[in-house]
């Protein structure tokens, strides 16, 4: 069984070197590693991350277990965990972050003294990409669409950032419920409801603020998920989508003059909260910053086949 402990109250002991990993499907295209190892380097840090891409490896999810051991006799020092892994991983970790029990998802595994700890670093990302990206949001009234795993984590960071009223929305509505009922559990004072599509366009257009936690807007999902028509001049837009970093929405609301935020910053919001989890050193999140969008330039680049490498 696992227990809940505290981030802070966990230091790792300090490695001369570091091992870590990504366990996932789908996964080789991840920027994670590099995003790690360039901030382990400009920290000083010799440090390794590998891909354990599950498609590619030929396992189950339900392997994941058996390679979270394998890593630690391995000498790793950690392994980030992404889809289909990371309820999984609650039961096999020793002791479990209250933050990541509460969502019910573990990205982070870290190997200490012979014992898992699990963490989340998702929502850490979407908190600081918050405070770093809207500085002067109104968090009074906001309008997620999208209750899966990303919806759950910036569901949870705007809670504990004050957010007054929480309306969700899901194509599936028992999602949204599910996500509904386990927020209000940990957040008794603060209004979080589920939206109907037929109450989808008034919660709009009482918003202070609209959060995308869909996969629409993706390189091979183009889209908007509603109508930016609804929502008030001065209310901010977010999305997680980062690739690219500006999708459709972003692009539409900032033309718009909304305040916008794109995935980027949560993405490298979390990757900055892993790496200080896993050395017990705080990375420079500017400089994480800089580097991913350079990696998503690229990418992009060579996508359209403009400079690609």
């Amino acid at each position: 069984m696992t227990r809940d402990v505290a981030v802070e109250s966990t230091s790792p002991r300090p490695r001369d070197r570091y091992l870590v990993g990504l366990v996932g499907e789908g996964i080789t295209a991840s920027l994670t590693p590099a995003m790690h190892e360039a901030e382990a380097r400009a920290l000083g840090l010799d440090y390794e991350y590998r891909i354990f891409d599950l498609i590619e490896l030929g396992r189950p999810a339900a392997d994941v277990g058996a390679i979270l051991a394998d890593a630690q006799t391995a000498g790793f020092a950690a392994m980030n965990i992404t889809h289909p892994c990371k309820q999984l991983v609650l039961d096999l970790v020793d002791e479990l972050d209250t933050d990541a029990a509460h969502l019910r998802a573990v990205n982070l595994v870290v190997f200490d003294a012979g014992r898992l700890r699990g963490y989340n670093t998702d929502w850490m990302g979407y908190r600081d990409a918050l405070a770093a990206g809207l500085p002067e949001a109104s968090f009074e009234r906001v309008v997620q669409i999208g209750c899966g795993g990303a919806g759950a984590a910036t569901a949870y960071a705007l809670l504990t950032q004050g957010t007054r009223r929480l309306d969700l929305f899901d194509s599936e509505p028992l999602r949204a419920a599910e996500l509904a009922a386990r927020m209000r559990t940990h957040f008794p004072g603060q209004t979080i409801a589920t939206l109907s599509p037929e109450e989808l366009a008034a919660a709009i257009a009482a918003a202070t603020g609209i959060v995308h936690a869909t996969p629409m807007g993706m390189l091979h999902h183009p889209g908007v998920a509603f109508d930016l028509d609804l929502l008030p001049q001065e209310a901010w837009v977010s999305d997680v989508v980062y690739r690219p970093l500006e999708t459709q929405l972003i692009r539409q609301a900032a033309r718009r003059g909304h305040p916008v935020l794109d995935g980027g910053l949560m993405a490298v919001g979390q990757a900055c909260a892993s790496l200080q989890i896993i050395t017990g050193i705080r990375p420079d999140r500017d400089r994480m910053q800089r580097h991913f969008r350079e990696l998503i330039s690229d990418e992009e680049r060579s996508v359209t086949g403009k400079g690609g490498r």
